[in-house]
């Protein structure tokens, strides 16, 4: 039986027994699968800061929007019973803090977005890479 390539002198797959062989393909295919866990794990860790940064974001929208929603009302009342420069004040302070409530749900959006879905998609497309090379390899 010959190969299509010529193998180098010396190769170790020269003097390795089929035993030895397969001890190593299992040492491989084991140290790949711990390596693919642990991308795996940091690809959702990372997803997860991000999901929480975007959800703290949402929640200081949702403060700021009820304060807003507060100065308002008081804005209201004041337009009502005072001069005209009290009220907008009032309103000036409450347009600011619903641009900034805006903002907020902006960013907290942009942040919400870059973590999902949260499964780590990295790293499923890396062990997909890597069984087909393992099944390239085995068809030779």
């Amino acid at each position: 039986m010959t190969s299509s390539a010529p193998r180098p002198a010396g190769s170790a797959t020269d003097d390795a027994s089929i035993g030895q062989l397969a001890s190593q393909l299992s040492e491989q295919v084991s140290r790949l699968v711990r390596d693919e866990l642990a991308l795996a794990q940091a690809e959702t860790k990372e997803k997860g800061k991000k999901l929480g940064v975007g959800a703290g974001a949402f929640g200081g929208t949702a403060v700021l929007a009820l304060y807003a929603l507060g100065v308002l009302i008081a804005a209201a009342v004041l337009g009502l019973a005072t001069a005209v420069d009290a009220w907008l004040a009032a309103v000036i302070v409450g347009v600011v803090l619903l641009l900034i409530a805006g903002v907020l749900a902006l960013v907290g959006k942009s942040n919400v977005s870059k973590a999902s879905p949260p499964v780590p998609t990295d790293a499923i497309h890396s062990v997909q890479a890597d069984v087909d090379a393992v099944k390239g390899a085995v068809k030779r």
